[in-house]
């Protein structure tokens, strides 16, 4: 099959990338089919990070060493275990909660290790057409896709297809078995550095990522990173669940929706993104930050309104800031890092937005105290804080590249 090689690598990102998001939409019917509790499913939803954080940080590093290919294969297969045992395990919270673990550890590497493969072949000699952020929009499109149309025909199917436990899962195995065909042959960019015994002092040197104490990393990436995740999470795991009772016997069929809605407007802001993107400002992280505050004050709304069509506006922007951040943050983060330290740099910058994924949790926890409309003003007010600090970094701490282009 002639394809070019970015969009086989593109393929595997897609394919896990569905994986890690069709548990999603299915929260509710967990929660109904075993009576677990908000809180249980919340963590059941954020137990694949336990899974991404070792995926990122030592997948990505390492792949600096040891050659793209080598660490982005095992990915499909490690996807095809965790959604198979998500299939099996639809009474079992362990069995649920291994399954999310090794999703989490395939997105982990396709995150990491994929993006840096996409943006080496979205350069020459693979690839003579492309422009300098082609690699960023690239590995964004296809895993917001993936995200996306994971979560939607999930919850399609556990609302209307038979078998509700086991069919969504079988449907992305599928996908992942093509994308292990398509990626199987896609040229190595980074071949292994073969320099005698590997010990474990070359490992704790590989971990290293030096360019993450760059300046410009942490006054523009990291303010805005754990929004990343923090506003699709909030887009299509808390409202969801805030309106359940609003939809009647449609709760699994409005989730995907709302997955759709948000990752939908994510993949569809993506070319602004390229737009306003200046490699001697932060514009458009500064923008992707201020839809943030926009979305988490939309979502403070649709939580004291709990009006289904309200709550689908607030998820539209919320996906849209989802979308901005993600493709602006790693825009950043390919024109600070060093072909060495590519991957390490990807895998701390995803590490750090997954930070985001972890807010239905806190919120179901806080719910205890706090009502959801004060929850999300709060985060209007932390997001208005990151965007002050990525403005007062405008033009300070530029990459080399970037100062040479002025």
């Amino acid at each position: 099959m002639r394809a070019a090689p970015w969009f086989r690598v593109g393929a595997a990102l897609f394919a896990v990338g569905w994986g890690g998001n069709e548990f999603t939409p299915l929260l509710l019917m967990y929660r109904d089919l075993n009576g677990y509790s908000t809180t249980v499913v919340d963590i059941l939803l954020a137990a694949y990070v336990l899974g991404i954080a070792p995926g990122l940080l030592i997948g990505g590093p390492l792949s600096d060493r040891f050659g793209r290919r080598n660490l982005m294969l095992p990915s499909p297969v490690l996807a095809v275990i965790g959604s198979a045992t998500l299939a099996i395990g639809a009474n079992s919270v362990t069995l649920l909660f291994i399954g999310r673990v090794f999703s989490g550890v395939a997105l982990g590497l396709v995150m990491a290790v994929g993006t840096s493969w996409i943006k080496e072949l979205s350069g020459s000699p693979f690839d003579t057409h492309a422009d300098a952020g082609a690699g960023a929009r690239r590995a964004s499109l296809f895993l917001t896709t993936g995200f996306g149309l994971g979560a939607a025909v999930a919850g399609f199917a556990a609302e209307w297809a038979p078998a509700p436990t086991i069919t969504p899962y079988a449907i992305n195995i599928v996908l992942l078995i093509v994308s292990f065909v398509l990626l199987y042959p896609a040229p190595e960019t980074r071949p292994a550095v073969r320099d005698g015994k590997y010990t474990f002092a070359d490992f704790r040197h590989d971990l290293r990522v030096p360019k993450a104490r760059h300046r410009r990393f942490l006054y523009v990436v990291v303010p805005m990173a754990p929004w990343v995740f923090g506003t699709a999470a909030s887009a299509y795991a808390i409202l969801p669940n805030l309106l359940a009772n609003e939809v009647g016997d449609l709760t699994l069929a409005y989730s995907a929706v709302m997955c759709l809605v948000a990752l939908g407007c994510g993949v569809a802001v993506q070319p602004l993104a390229k737009r306003i993107d200046n490699p001697r400002n932060s514009l458009a992280c500064a923008v992707a930050v201020s839809v943030t505050l926009v979305g988490m004050v939309a979502a403070a709304a649709a939580s004291i309104l709990l009006n289904p069509w309200f709550a689908v506006l607030a998820a539209a922007i919320l996906g849209s800031a989802y979308g901005l951040l993600l493709v602006s943050g790693l825009q950043e983060i390919q024109r600070i890092a060093e072909p060495d330290d590519l991957a390490g740099l990807t895998a701390v910058y995803y590490t750090l937005s997954y930070v985001g994924f972890f807010t239905p949790a806190l919120f179901a926890v806080l719910a205890t105290w706090f009502s959801y409309p004060l929850m999300f003003s709060a985060g209007a007010i932390v997001a208005a804080g990151c965007l002050a600090v990525v403005v007062w970094a405008w033009s300070r701490h530029l990459p080399e590249a970037a100062t040479d282009s002025q």
